[in-house]
């Protein structure tokens, strides 16, 4: 088998790939890489399809055995990279030989990292996806250590570029654009405005379903609003019965059990998906979608 042995899965790493949207009548979201944009990077640095399926690494530490010679590409969260002991780079290709240990020490900066292999993680779909829905265990389970992943056959020609740039640091505070929903008038007036003028910082909880954020006070529904479910997509905030709005990330609800104040555009997701605890965020409003 070629593939990848897990020597250590680090803090929490699941497969993802683009996810499997339409499948919101069977009660599922569309889950999939919570950074889109570095899941892609990974899979174009090694010559795979859009639709391969990358490791998601959260916080770092994941060690893999190479079974077999592969080819690889680490993207996201800027983490040191060492094959066998010996630096090397992210945002790049990396070449392995049988048996080298490629390993992913902390992030120096964002939080999730994408390790795409040439071929794509070849586990089971579920549903038209390779992705772990952590909300509904949907999908294959979270990475274990001692997991054989097999390479599958999602690749074409290697790309010409060996490395590319990453994306630029996230700024502190994060600015994130917002729509702001169409039940957001059962939220006072304030709330509103306190939703797009103030500063917010993300708290230590945060997963793949979402961010719960704290700001200088709580947001309240105006005198007569509902507290009443909503359906919810990505980048969806809620607005729960104590204030603090929670930013919906991959694994959401299909329905979240509270009013939505504002969506973040698509664009922005993939910043918010590399958002630490204490990092700070301001919300802006647009029309782009």
């Amino acid at each position: 088998m070629q593939g990848l042995e897990v020597v250590h899965s680090g803090m929490f790493t699941t497969v993802q790939d683009r996810g499997r949207p339409e499948h919101g009548d069977h009660g599922l979201g569309t889950s999939g890489a919570a950074d889109r944009a570095a899941h892609d990077a990974a899979n174009r640095l090694v010559g795979n399809e859009p639709a391969a399926a990358t490791l998601e690494v959260a916080a770092g530490g994941l060690t893999v055995r190479s079974i077999g010679a592969n080819v690889v590409a680490v993207t996201g969260a800027r983490v040191p990279v060492t094959v066998d002991g010996h630096p090397e780079a992210d945002y790049a290709m990396v070449k392995l030989d049988d048996g080298d240990v490629l390993a992913l020490g902390s992030p120096s900066r964002g939080l999730r990292s994408y390790l795409a292999v040439r071929g794509g993680i070849d586990v089971p779909e579920t549903h038209g996806s390779r992705s772990t829905d952590t909300l509904t265990g949907t999908g294959p389970a979270p990475i274990r250590d001692g997991d054989r992943l097999p390479v599958g056959t999602l690749a074409g020609e290697l790309p010409i570029e060996e490395q590319i740039p990453p994306p630029a640091p996230i700024e502190d505070p994060a600015m994130l654009r917002v729509r702001l929903s169409r039940h957001s008038e059962v939220f006072s007036a304030g709330s509103v405005h306190a939703l797009l003028h103030e500063t917010w910082t993300v708290t230590p909880q945060l997963d793949r379903v979402g961010i719960r954020l704290h700001g200088p006070g709580r947001l309240h529904l105006a005198r007569g609003g509902t507290d009443r479910p909503e359906p919810t997509v990505a980048g969806s905030v809620q607005v729960p019965p104590d204030g603090n709005p929670i930013l919906f990330l991959a694994d959401h609800p299909v329905v979240g059990d509270h009013p939505v104040i504002a969506v973040v555009v698509p664009a922005d997701l993939p910043v918010a998906a590399q958002l630490e605890p204490g990092h700070r965020v301001r919300f802006v409003a647009t029309l782009t979608r």
